[in-house]
């Protein structure tokens, strides 16, 4: 008789941490694939604030520094943009 609850009890302890481990996994995956889309979003608005710093200068419309500030406000706006996805 005590074995039989023993055992019933060790069967919903296994089933228990089993499900809770599953869960674990899934959100890990999730939490990476929030990473890897975040990372790409930066990359991309690398290469777009060089390319708006690249404009600015052939436009020649403004100086060095203003064109530097254009790029930096590029990049700050896709870092916040990035943020808001990873979190």
């Amino acid at each position: 008789m005590i074995r039989k609850y023993s055992m019933m009890a060790l069967a919903t302890l296994v089933v228990a941490v089993g499900v809770q481990s599953v869960s674990m996994t899934a959100y890990a995956t999730e939490q990476g694939e929030q990473r890897r889309e975040a990372r790409d979003t930066r990359q991309t608005g690398r290469s777009d604030a060089r390319q708006t710093k690249v404009d600015c200068r052939q436009a020649s419309e403004k100086s060095n520094a203003q064109c530097r500030q254009d790029k930096r406000s590029t990049k700050q706006d896709t870092r916040r943009t990035a943020r808001d996805i990873k979190y």
